[in-house]
């Protein structure tokens, strides 16, 4: 135990509460995506998440991620903290030195909380509710706990191999994608029936596409765990991709269509955000140019094959977070400097460290798809997965929930 950093503490709280902020940002980002007829069912998905994960996480999820590990094996934390048990208000010097504990759980609540919450656009208009919550419990227990402990906690496999994700590119981003997308390919494609599957409200979008780039100050500079120029090398970084890979998507947009697309800047600068996360901690600003001006090309690219393979991940869960995250993970190895993050990449001369981001990459796309196949079979044997076409037809808002975002 340690004392308590007053500075690292309030950065840390209010990095918390940004992070939180990210929920209803995502929610108007994916409720202007879809059709006016599925906005509360889609918003409900990022709301009700947040609650029914911040009670998993309290009870069993943080103590799966973060409990000390079970036989050496680095797999999974046993049951130390199950319900918060032993975490108090004092630090807990193995992971976060001038913060009280009970504090950096919270925080990696609203990680826990956002990661399944992103899964949600890849099943919107067309999933029973009582699936997702079922879904969404299991998910979170089976899969993100023993990733975050893979990666971020102490003992944890990847984290002894080396690995680096400074906050969340394998742990969110490459989970939550990857099980985007074999969700969309289970549930199957929406019945469209004549309609345009357009968003319903561009400026709802944009809105939540503002609120997630201001949360993610709080998500990728919060992960310093202090006050500190770490965290500060982070806000920045994270606002440059962001930048840079919204010139990129709407420049290839406008390349592809001749238009200058609205809600490809709002879904390039997503991309940006996505590929910085695991680098955040590790690069200079000059890579963060690079990682975002990548990911904009690369992620917009993504979409334009989903399009042709015609899956219905309905709002490009797999081509932004998954590839985006994807894509920053890999960049986090070439890019590292020693001066930033203390690791080295590719361009300071340690060549093995693209090799270590691989293996995360892989081991963390294999284990959610896998993961995630049996448990959408598990929900689908158990409830369910799909409402009827009818309800579809009619909207899930009326069909599943009885009310209409809008009267007229």
């Amino acid at each position: 135990m340690g004392d308590v950093n007053a500075g690292d503490t309030a950065w840390l709280l209010v990095a918390t509460a940004m992070v939180m902020v990210m929920l209803p940002g995502l929610a108007l980002f994916y409720g202007g995506l879809v059709r006016r007829k599925n906005v509360l069912s889609t918003i409900m998905h990022s709301f009700f998440g947040l609650a029914l994960v911040s009670v998993v996480w309290v009870m069993v999820g943080f103590s799966l991620a973060f409990g000390p590990d079970v036989n050496g094996a680095g797999l999974i934390g046993g049951l130390d903290f199950i319900g918060l048990a032993n975490v108090g208000l004092e630090p807990n010097l193995e992971y976060a030195a001038g913060v009280p504990f009970i504090l950096f759980a919270a925080f990696q609540l609203m990680f826990a909380a956002i990661t399944p919450a992103l899964i949600s656009g890849a099943f919107a208009e067309r999933k029973r509710f009582g699936a997702f919550v079922l879904f969404t419990i299991l998910w979170s227990i089976l899969v993100y706990s023993p990733l975050a402990h893979w990666v971020w906690a102490p003992g944890g496999w990847l984290r002894e191999l080396g690995a680096l994700d400074f906050a969340g590119g394998t742990v969110v981003h490459i989970s939550s994608g990857v099980s985007a997308l074999v969700t969309a390919v289970l549930i199957g494609r929406r019945y469209a029936n004549g309609d345009r599957l357009e968003p319903h409200d561009v400026p709802m979008t944009l809105l939540g596409a503002g609120l997630l780039w201001f949360g993610w100050f709080g998500f990728n500079a919060g992960s310093a765990l202090a006050a500190n120029g770490v965290a500060a090398n982070a806000l920045l970084v994270t606002n440059t991709a962001a930048g840079a890979a919204m010139l990129t998507w709407v420049l290839a947009s406008y390349m592809h269509r001749r238009k200058v697309s609205v809600v490809g800047a709002a879904a390039g600068a997503v991309a940006g955000l996505v590929a910085i996360t695991p680098a955040s901690g590790f690069v200079s600003a000059g890579g963060a140019v690079l990682i975002g001006l990548a990911a904009g090309g690369v992620c917009y690219s993504a979409t334009l094959l989903r399009e042709r393979l015609r899956i219905d991940d309905a709002l490009d869960v797999f081509a932004v977070h998954g590839v985006g995250g994807m894509l920053g993970a890999v960049a986090t190895g070439v890019l590292a400097v020693a001066a930033i993050g203390g690791v080295s990449g590719v361009i300071e001369g340690n060549l093995g460290q693209v090799g270590i981001q691989l293996i995360a990459v892989a081991a963390a796309a294999t284990f959610a798809a896998v993961a995630t196949f049996v448990i959408v079979k598990i929900v689908e044997f158990v409830l369910g997965l799909r409402v009827e076409q009818h309800a579809e037809e009619v909207g899930l808002d009326l069909a599943l929930h009885g009310e209409a975002a809008y009267q007229s």
